[in-house]
């Protein structure tokens, strides 16, 4: 089973199996040049075990949409249970990210680069998902307490995380060759110039004058 801390069981169960190796084939191939076939040859398991046990095909990607919504949104239940700033909480979501767009690039490109209305059209956009929401929740209390600007949740939220997944995108398409922490310090000073309220943005002078 494909987690973001948690260590695989071993053996897995066999839902797990199948679960873990649609993940693989969804990333490598795309939804679409993935048969139930190809997962039952990769987990191992026969055709009837999948049906049974997920319906099909789509019944596998749904379960595993949300098997790994829940883990990202146990990720962000972890941050929020740390003691700090809202503007630290921000700042380590996107450090665990990075991080795990390095350790578990699977999941992580399974859900933040996957295309998901495509093969699960019934379902919401990803970004109103749980975590995400919480991920604005953070920002809307960071400004409700004064430690970030005031405005549109929608634009400063975009602003916080906005270039966090930009730059992951461009990690799993191979355009950045560097481990994304790497970059970590620098995007953070980025990200809140201009965020912070004793800190005012050069952008917004010269646009003001």
């Amino acid at each position: 089973m494909p987690y973001l801390k948690d260590k695989e069981l071993v053996p897995e169960p066999l839902d797990c199996r199948i679960l873990t190796a649609a993940l693989n084939l969804f990333v490598r191939r795309g939804f679409h040049n993935v048969s139930v076939h190809d997962i039952q040859r990769k987990a191992n398991v026969s055709i009837g075990s999948i049906y049974n046990h997920f319906g099909g095909k789509e019944g596998v990607a749904r379960a595993l949409y949300y098997h790994l919504l829940n883990e990202f949104e146990e990720m962000i239940d972890d941050v929020i249970s740390m003691e700090l700033t809202n503007v630290g909480r921000c700042n380590e979501i996107i450090r665990l990210l990075f991080e795990y767009t390095e350790s578990r690039r699977e999941i992580v490109e399974f859900m933040l680069h996957a295309k998901h209305r495509e093969f699960l059209p019934e379902e919401k956009p990803a970004c109103t998902a749980a975590p995400f929401r919480t991920m604005r929740d953070i920002v809307e209390w960071g400004v409700d307490n004064g430690e970030i600007c005031r405005g549109d949740n929608w634009i400063i939220t975009s602003s916080v995380f906005g270039g966090t997944i930009r730059m992951i995108h461009l990690r799993l398409d191979g355009l950045i060759d560097r481990p994304l922490p790497e970059f970590y310090n620098e995007l953070i000073e980025t990200v809140w110039r201009g965020l912070i309220p004793e800190q005012p943005s050069e952008v917004l002078r010269v646009v003001r004058e």
